[in-house]
């Protein structure tokens, strides 16, 4: 079995051969481009993350510098938001629906490592896919772990460490993140008597 249908069937697998470390290097470089590139010069931009993520929605925007480990695995849709520094720790697929608000220093990673030190020294790793569905917000310097589903409209608050799946119209936050709270008709009509 290659380690590429290893890593796809969420096996243990190393990343060191397959060209997988020439594909890591080419999204590293147009990563760079993108965080190099004046913010004024929008076009530009857009054509750098349309080569770069593997699915982008031109009415969608990315502030820099963003990081990611691939790229081509990660799929953003329609009017979704991402503040500075954001990471996106690609080896599997990280769909991020449509309204998606991130906050600065999120980091959303596909991958960990195993517990035994053995199989870490010889640079063994796992990895899972992501979804974060339509109308999340993510809270700064958050960070979303392998296999997470987060669902629909719900909050994720600011710090917080994400291990399991978030269901749909929740507020949830903490290390390790869980739910506070559904989000209620109360809340809009808080938000509105602002």
């Amino acid at each position: 079995m290659t380690e590429r249908e290893k890593m796809n069937l969420g096996m243990l697998f190393t990343d060191m051969g397959e060209g997988m470390v020439e594909e890591r290097i080419y999204a590293k470089d147009l990563a760079f481009e993108f965080n190099n590139t004046l913010p004024s010069n929008i076009d530009k931009r857009i054509e750098i993350l349309k080569k770069l993520l593997g699915e982008f929605h031109i009415s969608s925007h990315l502030e820099g510098p963003i990081n990611v480990a691939y790229g081509k695995n990660i799929k953003i849709g329609k009017n979704t938001y991402g503040n500075f520094n954001l990471t996106l720790i690609d080896e599997r697929e990280i769909k991020i629906g449509d309204g998606v608000l991130i906050a600065p220093n999120v980091t959303i990673t596909t991958t960990g490592h195993p517990i035994d030190p053995t199989l870490r020294s010889e640079w063994k790793l796992y990895s899972l896919p992501i979804n974060i569905e339509d109308n999340v917000w993510i809270g700064a310097h958050s960070v979303i772990f392998p296999g997470v589903t987060i669902g629909k409209n719900s909050i994720i608050g600011a710090g917080s460490v994400v291990t399991k799946d978030i269901p749909e119209n929740v507020i949830a936050f903490g290390n390790p993140c869980k739910i506070y709270r559904e989000i209620t008709e109360e809340d809009k009509k808080r938000d509105l008597a602002r």
